[in-house]
């Protein structure tokens, strides 16, 4: 994917934005001109610096978390996938899958990936709708069967978007991260439809009512304001959108949650060690998934933002579940 490419996708999709100074235009970044930003920016610096958090299991300032959690994921990106692969023994693929799956997105969808770095949603949604167009090609020529077969050959040579207009735009806090994942799009050959921008998920740099659909894969337990992630969430949305989360949860066989914590413990810290040279960042990972509410109590917070048609799924006996809702 060129760098060029994704600039002028964001000329024609964040109309009335500036871009702030990035590095370059392969990670462009965004910010919003708000009247009183500047009141409202020490407001929230002084309660951030009075309020704590947790980090793991460590009570840290909601300012402090922030930066640890950055340094987090800035330690790992390069073996993020691999650990992925190890930690789960590949099972979050199936959980992925199983994400697109319910998504369903056809052609001319409008996707925002939030904490997508690595591009493994993106990727797995340009191959989905693809496959849709594709599909509907397919069937609308069999629908023409008085066709020659030079017509037919022409309008597969002159085929349009293969993506039939869909666009998925992975925004990532952690721009080393977003490096892995611009490399992996030009390695598996991903260079239309797919935009990189690196911004904050409590603060979206995007206008109201922009996505058919948002995205948040393993990441929402991360942020600090769980709320205003949600709030975001909904602000970006069309009415009548999608919100999307797969997340650890929790685990609800007594037997498997007693292994589980075993595993999570003694065994994932030791691989990330061996593997990423990190026992720290994979030990933190383990407890934030500790600290993230369940999937009734998650729900509650999805529905207080503002989203309708709140349901869940458990999968792996709990220990991901993904959350749907709707704004309507």
């Amino acid at each position: 994917m060129a760098a060029p490419r994704s600039c002028g996708l964001w000329r024609s999709c964040c109309r009335g934005w500036s871009r702030a100074a990035a590095g370059g235009c392969g990670l462009p970044r965004f910010h919003r001109s708000r009247p009183g930003a500047t009141l409202s920016a020490r407001s929230l610096s002084q309660e951030k610096r009075a309020a704590e958090t947790h980090f793991g299991f460590e009570t840290v300032s909601e300012e402090e978390k922030g930066g640890k959690v950055y340094q987090v994921f800035e330690s790992v990106a390069k073996k993020y996938d691999v650990m992925n692969d190890m930690m789960s023994l590949g099972i979050h693929r199936a959980w992925k899958d199983l994400l697109l799956k319910k998504m369903h997105p056809l052609p001319g969808t409008q996707l925002l990936d939030v904490a997508g770095g690595t591009g493994d949603i993106a990727f797995r949604f340009l191959r989905y709708v693809e496959a849709q167009h594709q599909r509907k090609r397919k069937r609308q020529l069999r629908a023409q069967q008085n066709l020659s077969w030079e017509e037919i050959a022409k309008k597969y040579q002159h085929e349009e978007d293969p993506l039939g207009g869909s666009l998925v735009i992975v925004c990532d806090i952690n721009r080393e991260m977003l490096k892995v994942g611009q490399q992996k799009a030009l390695d598996q050959g991903h260079t239309a439809g797919l935009a990189w921008v690196l911004g904050d998920a409590e603060e979206l740099p995007f206008d109201d009512d922009k996505f058919d659909v948002y995205t948040i894969a393993f990441g929402i337990r991360n942020v600090t304001h769980i709320d205003r992630a949600l709030q975001e969430a909904h602000r970006v949305l069309k009415p009548g959108g999608r919100f999307l989360c797969l997340e650890f949860s929790q685990v609800n066989d007594p037997l498997i949650s007693r292994l589980y914590d075993l595993y999570s413990f003694q065994v994932i810290p030791v691989i990330g060690e061996v593997i990423a040279g990190d026992w720290k960042s994979y030990q933190y990972l383990v407890e934030s998934i500790r600290k993230f509410p369940n999937q009734e109590e998650f729900k509650e917070m999805i529905e207080a933002a503002g989203f309708q048609k709140v349901t869940y799924e458990s999968l792996t006996s709990g220990i991901v579940a993904i959350h749907s809702g709707f704004k309507l």
